[in-house]
């Protein structure tokens, strides 16, 4: 997650519906530069720009190139056509890869929570060289908040790999990147925010279709690795990795700041602004996904009628690029948002601890980082996380990272993942890339 008042990426928390139209909308060439911008500033990798592994001025001339075709390819068909999770439907090459790989963008096939055929779209990164004997292994990484509308997608972003936090070194060890954007990002479709199963699906299919486009040399080893919403999302994917998608094989599981217990999470950030603005994500995804088949799920039955009113309106805001906006609308309702407490407000309770990740043991390590200092995710709330998992017998190494916040964690937390990784899930592994998940 990310908040609007702190320049840090922040936290939060079928129905085949379309997507509302206040979230369809998209801008171009301003509103891209804002976002890429935003989270440069935001989350600390213009650290990346500067180490010469991106060529500036390459990438944001390839970028804008690009966006000539962003329109037709983001474009859902009507009606979806039936296939398989993980297939794809599109991909299109992006020149603006950082050197020394390929990209593409991607238009893939996945499920939401109530089994219903999606399309999602992402970004996959694979090391510009031969691929090993048996394939590379895939990472695919879950993003924080960057928003909830379609506009808000990172792979919209006029620099769209800035975001995934690790990758230059993920690269050079290897691996294959797939980041997904989730549902209704990017591409129309079903709400997803903070809602499990649907992120937890598409960030399975999402190295499901890296693996099915030519080019990328990857095998079926795969590595969960997540922020803040992105840490809940690939919790959720392990969990489901040897149902859902039994042909990969997972190795290990990666999560940094991870919203977990989403109810004591939002009650301790919904007396700020970040807490409001994360609390109008997810309770607008929410009743947009539950309410056609859960009695209650409405925003009159969960907060004010101020906050009923404006929540929409917030979701449709991006959290980088539009924060003077939500800034303005969520501040008046600092302690006027919620009409109860959904920990134990039905049905928002039970909803909540749906999709809260944990609960069973993971078959894989599970590496996860926190930093000491982030008011969004509480490092209390993670440490009990931990514990829970433990106590089923994951096997866990949590890392504190000292002095850090909610939006550096991720990013200083990488030495100690790529170094974990090489024992937990090497690149150079000759697992069989036939082993099935779990």
């Amino acid at each position: 997650m990310s908040t609007p008042s702190d320049p840090r990426p922040a936290e939060p928390p079928p129905n085949t519906q379309p997507a509302r139209p206040a979230r369809s909308g998209r801008g171009h060439r301003v509103r891209r530069v804002l976002i890429g911008v935003g989270l440069l500033a935001a989350i600390g990798l213009g650290l990346a720009i500067a180490s010469g592994y991106w060529t500036t001025d390459r990438r944001l001339a390839e970028g804008t190139a690009e966006e000539a075709t962003e329109e037709s390819f983001y474009q859902v068909p009507d009606p979806v056509p039936a296939a398989a999770p993980g297939t794809l439907l599109r991909e299109e090459p992006l020149l603006s890869a950082p050197n020394g790989s390929k990209a593409w963008r991607i238009l893939y096939h996945s499920t939401d929570v109530h089994g219903s055929d999606i399309l999602v779209s992402g970004v996959v990164v694979a090391p510009d060289s031969p691929a090993p004997p048996g394939g590379r292994p895939i990472v695919s990484w879950g993003h924080p908040t960057t928003g909830a509308a379609q506009r808000c997608a990172p792979s919209l972003g006029i620099a769209p790999f800035d975001v995934i936090e690790g990758l230059t070194q993920l690269l050079d060890a290897g691996y294959v990147v797939v980041a997904t954007d989730y549902s209704g990002m990017g591409a129309a479709g079903p709400d997803s925010y903070l809602i499990g199963d649907t992120e937890g699906n598409n960030v399975l299919d999402a190295a499901r279709a890296a693996r099915a486009l030519d080019g990328t040399g990857a095998g079926t080893r795969l590595v969960l690795w997540g922020h803040s919403q992105g840490g809940q999302a690939v919790l959720f994917a392990a969990q489901r990795a040897a149902d859902y998608a039994p042909e990969l094989h997972l190795q290990a599981v990666a999560v940094a700041a991870p919203a977990t217990n989403l109810a004591e999470l939002l009650k301790a950030d919904v007396g700020d602004v970040s807490g409001v603005t994360i609390g109008s994500y997810a309770f607008a995804a929410y009743s947009s996904v539950y309410e056609p088949t859960t009695p209650g799920a409405t925003l009159e039955s969960i907060l004010t009628p101020e906050g009923a009113a404006v929540t929409d309106e917030m979701a449709a805001l991006c959290l980088f690029g539009q924060n003077r906006e939500l800034h303005d609308i969520a501040t008046p309702l600092i302690g006027k948002y919620l009409a109860g407490d959904p920990g134990t407000t039905e049905p928002w309770a039970t909803l909540l601890a749906q999709n809260t990740p944990g609960g069973v043991r993971l078959p894989v390590p599970l590496f996860v980082a926190q930093g000491d200092a982030d008011q969004l995710v509480r490092p209390e709330i993670t440490a009990q996380f931990v514990a829970g998992e433990r106590a089923l017998g994951t096997e866990v190494t949590f890392e504190t990272i000292a002095d850090t916040g909610h939006g550096l964690v991720a990013l200083r937390a990488v030495p100690k993942l790529v170094d974990w990784l090489k024992t937990a899930a090497p690149a150079s592994s000759t697992a069989p890339s036939t082993a099935p998940a779990g």
